[in-house]
């Protein structure tokens, strides 16, 4: 009976010492992250000669 209140106690105290430990810390610099982003585009715009001609600094619309 001894041994076997031993041998629970040494699982017990074995599963106690081997329970695994999740820390979160802070880092004590800033995180740095260097972006090199191209963003290139273009813009198609069709417009008709009627339009064009309505729009044009001699139409004196504006």
């Amino acid at each position: 009976m001894i041994k076997k209140c031993a041998i629970a106690l040494s699982l017990a105290l074995l599963a106690v010492a081997c329970t695994p430990k999740v820390q979160v810390a802070l880092p004590a610099e800033p995180i740095n992250i260097n972006l090199n982003v191209k963003i290139q585009h273009e813009i198609f715009i069709k417009v008709d000669k009627q339009l064009d001609e309505l729009f044009s600094d001699s139409s004196g619309l504006f």
